[in-house]
């Protein structure tokens, strides 16, 4: 039996709608809009979440009303994996912090986090998305490294496809 991937995103510009539909195709998974999500989109075998985070490190609008989805989910066991996209040199102090808010509220969720993505080459001076050398999952910067963006995807699905058991 296969195992089943989601991917629950919000997107205000299409960039992380865009990175969100590369992810399920190359995981074999389905991307879903958190704005039409219901509770059972987050039973998945695999669940990757992504935002982009807004303003001075706020979560992205549509993640805001879809917060009691993910609060409410039983994460018990399962395996969550993280992306967000920001400003690095324009937000150098907040870059993805709402990545590490989705993080945070997945792990108290009881999900176990894979994903980890190296800081190495990153400009940002602050995040609350790191996690000692890493951040918490994989960071995309489509302001200003947006040539960056597929070749990262690629790699970080390879490293899923491991660390998941796909």
């Amino acid at each position: 039996m296969s195992k089943t991937v989601k991917v629950i995103f919000g997107s205000s510009t299409g960039n992380t709608q865009r990175a969100a539909e590369a992810i399920a195709a190359k995981l074999g998974g389905t991307a879903v809009n958190i704005t039409g999500a219901g509770p059972d989109d987050f039973n998945a075998d695999l669940l990757i979440l992504g935002t982009s985070t807004w303003g001075y490190g706020e979560l992205q609008d549509d993640w805001q009303n879809g917060m009691p989805l993910l609060e409410g989910a039983n994460l018990s066991g399962r395996k969550v994996a993280l992306f967000g996209l920001g400003d690095a040199a324009g937000f150098a102090d907040t870059y993805l912090n709402a990545m590490g808010e989705l993080a945070d509220k997945a792990k108290a969720a009881g999900a176990e986090i894979v994903g980890r993505w190296s800081k190495a080459g990153y400009t940002h001076s602050g995040s609350t998305a790191e996690d000692g050398d890493n951040f918490v999952g994989l960071a995309l910067d489509d302001d200003n490294e947006p040539g960056e963006s597929a070749g990262r995807i690629d790699r970080w699905c390879a490293q899923l496809k491991t660390e998941a058991g796909l």
